[in-house]
């Protein structure tokens, strides 16, 4: 459970993004390109008088560069939404708590609560369609790569047993 204490530990978007190091021109960039819809803000106001949205993130990771630059925009300027992020390798209470399938530690995670700390929802890594449509280019690739290069591969087998039994 997050607690309004825990809450306020985490940093400041601003305070994150004078932070980071890896991927900062790009995530900026990104920044700079997103246009929220007006309506698309709104979603946010119906949920309650004050929103608080905890961010688990690090700079390095592919999906929050996309993912965490969206959110920023979509509640930029909205007095009533608060936004903290922590870096999810410094904060395993947190991150324990939003495991992806109960097993990894995907990010980003966007947990939205209410003014009583009670969780409204939750956002892991990136929306199903999306990974949907990765794994299915990734087995594409897999399996194209596989005929091209079978031969090869197999060879590599051989000579992998050869190597483990010295032989």
């Amino acid at each position: 459970m997050v607690t309004k204490e825990r809450f306020a530990q985490g940093m400041t978007f601003q305070q994150y993004l004078d932070q980071m190091g890896t991927n900062k021109e790009k995530f900026v960039q990104f920044l700079g390109e997103i246009k929220i819809k007006p309506e698309d803000r709104a979603a946010l106001d119906r949920l309650g008088s004050k929103l608080k949205i905890l961010v688990l993130t690090e700079d390095w990771c592919g999906d929050a560069l996309y993912n965490v630059p969206v959110l920023a925009r979509m509640v930029e300027g909205n007095p009533n939404i608060e936004l903290r992020v922590f870096l999810r390798d410094k904060n395993p209470d947190l991150t324990n708590q939003y495991l992806n399938q109960g097993i990894y530690r995907s990010i980003p995670v966007f947990a939205f609560f209410d003014e009583g700390m009670n969780e409204l929802a939750r956002f892991i890594e990136r929306p199903p369609a999306q990974t949907e449509e990765i794994e299915k280019k990734m087995l594409e690739a897999r399996r194209a790569l596989r005929a091209e290069r079978s031969l090869e591969w197999r060879e590599g087998v051989v000579r992998e047993i050869r190597s483990l039994l010295k032989v």
